[in-house]
């Protein structure tokens, strides 16, 4: 494949049919203007005229033939970086306007702040960028996993300010199955393990009522649904009540009218809710497959009865009703019995419970007539009760007066014990023993205080010949001279220590350059550097000094009187 070099003049040969250049189109083919990058899929741009500059001369790439007059070749092109990637975003975008993918998603963290998602397609031999808008990704119908393989449809985009190709996804589906029967497996799941379907569910199906009042249906009022559902539910029990609630079956946002239908008629007197439509392809039937439909069917404080398409069609709503019909005729079957049948069986019941009563009515005469046999004459039991009555009462009257007869002889006895008894001398006695306990009591108890007396006299004359007193007096007396002696000693240190310092600043005063100073001298040093001048080595003709000179007030260097002087001459040493 011929590849053409930019900034060198040189053209490729002539393209043939068949021949493609390095992005795969002919060499012959326009090139399409530039477009700038965007961060959404960009439009097909429109064709441009042909630009001579870019494609450049293509006989000058020809062999030279001989007797060929020689051409001059063309200048050398220089393309700054945002034109050679104008041109190849215009290239490639003009080239893959629409492809399928194929690959692995790979980085992918879940949707931004803004709905977007990002990720990667990768496979065995490379990685490719996916960008996916939030409009785009609100109509997905499964969840997007890391390591899912995907075929995804859209165009290629060239950002150009970081210099990277992206493909713009339009559509994602997962690679060996469709995304609604991915999507319808990730949310079986997931019901499944909160308990709202499977064998783990948190509420068993409820048992559906035999004879409802008023059933509730959720449907399209303009489907065939509702009226294959009231043709055989009138053709079975004509007098049933039907509340219709209309919600659309189909198409966007019919999952919120049929779940807001279900909450309606659960608020309502129905005894059971039939939610039911038309058989159709898996995308028609989708409603019934989405979380917020099951949520509300979960949620319903009454049966629900799930008459979705076919018979070999499942969604979610099956799984989760409590009952699921196959048809919407067989949803009506179920909840109707027929009206005829149950008129007969009430007929027939109504026959069987006559028969039953009669034939209890007799039966009931024959053990009558039996126990009339059975009967005495209630007349003569009176008469035989009343001489028993007669008997009992002459027993018991001849018991109590033996019994009262008894009991006044005890009492008379005790009476008589009484007497011998005498409990006013026994009182006398009494009192006379509690008195002469009273006086010994009182001789114990001042004998007691008087040992007491003693003893305590005793114990406080041993308490003060044990007193602390004099032993505090002692303690006392030995700290008062132990502090005179340590005062004393304080004061000797402190004047030895004062001695020992003022003779220090004596020594110091001696020492100091001030001291010396005060006795005549002066200190000088050059202006220009501070320097301190010990020798005429030191100083130059014209060169300024600055001579201090120590008054009596001076305490630093910096605090003695300065003049300044310049050097005239410089002589050498003499003898001073």
């Amino acid at each position: 494949m011929n590849k053409k070099r930019r900034g060198t003049g040189e053209t490729p040969p002539e393209a043939t049919d068949g021949q493609r250049d390095l992005f795969g189109g002919s060499f012959g083919a326009p090139p399409k203007r530039p477009v700038a990058a965007a961060p959404k899929p960009p439009p097909e741009p429109p064709p441009a005229p042909p630009l001579p500059s870019e494609l450049g001369d293509v006989s000058a790439a020809l062999p030279s033939l001989p007797g060929a007059p020689s051409r001059t070749p063309p200048a050398r092109m220089v393309l700054t970086v945002g034109e050679l990637t104008q041109q190849l975003k215009a290239t490639i975008e003009s080239r893959f306007p629409r492809v399928l993918v194929r690959g692995e998603v790979s980085g992918f963290r879940g949707p931004n702040a803004r709905g977007h998602l990002y990720f990667s397609l990768k496979d065995a031999e490379a990685s490719l960028e996916v960008k996916m808008w939030a409009s785009q990704a609100a109509r997905l119908r499964f969840a997007l996993r890391d390591g899912l393989a995907v075929v995804a449809e859209g165009s290629v985009d060239v950002y150009a300010p970081a210099g990277r190709y992206s493909l713009i996804a339009q559509k994602l589906e997962p690679e060996g199955e469709g995304a609604l029967a991915l999507a319808f497996e990730q949310l079986k799941a997931r019901l499944a393990a909160e308990g709202l379907i499977g064998d783990n569910r948190i509420r068993p199906p409820r048992e559906l009522p035999f004879l409802p009042r008023r059933i509730g249906v959720v449907t399209s009022r303009t489907g065939a649904a509702l009226q294959d559902f009231l043709r055989v539910l009138h053709s079975r029990h004509p007098r049933l009540s039907v509340l219709l609630c209309d919600a659309r079956v189909q198409g966007e946002g019919s999952a919120e009218e049929v779940a807001r239908g279900i909450e309606r008629l659960a608020r309502t007197d129905v005894d059971v809710i039939v939610v039911t439509r038309g058989g159709g392809s898996k995308e028609d039937l989708w409603t019934f497959n989405e979380e917020r439909v099951a949520r509300a069917i979960f949620a319903s404080p009454v049966p629900v009865v799930s008459a979705i398409g076919h018979e070999i069609d499942f969604s979610i709503s099956d799984f989760v009703a409590d009952w699921r019909a196959p048809t919407p005729s067989a949803a009506a079957e179920r909840l109707a019995p027929v009206l005829q049948d149950l008129e007969y069986s009430l007929a027939t019941q109504s026959l069987r419970l006559r028969k039953a009563a009669e034939r209890r009515v007799l039966e009931l005469r024959e053990r009558m007539g039996t126990l009339r046999g059975r009967v005495v004459d209630p007349r003569r039991r009176l008469s035989t009760e009343r001489l028993r009555l007669s008997d009992a009462e002459d027993a018991m009257t001849r018991v109590l007066r033996q019994v009262l007869r008894e009991r006044r002889e005890e009492l008379k006895a005790h009476g008589e014990h009484l007497q011998r008894q005498r409990p006013q001398a026994r009182l006398a006695e009494q009192r006379a023993r509690l008195v002469q306990l009273s006086a010994r009591l009182k001789d114990a108890v001042r004998a007691d205080v008087a040992a007491r007396r003693a003893s305590a006299a005793q114990a406080r004359l041993e308490l003060e010949r044990s007193s602390p007193l004099a032993r505090v007096a002692e303690l006392r007396a030995r700290l008062a001279d132990r502090k005179a002696r340590m005062v004393a000693l304080e004061k000797d240190t402190l004047a030895s220590a004062q001695r020992h310092f003022q003779g220090l600043e004596g020594r110091l005063d001696a020492m100091s350059p001030l001291k010396v100073m005060s006795r005549g001298y002066a200190v000088a040093f050059r202006k220009r550097d501070g320097g301190v001048v010990r020798s005429i080595s030191d100083v130059q003709p014209g060169e300024v000094l600055g001579i201090k000179f120590a008054n009596n007030a001076a305490k630093t260097l910096q605090g003695c009187e300065e003049i300044e002087a310049t050097v005239t001459a410089v002589k050498g040493p003499v003898d001073c």
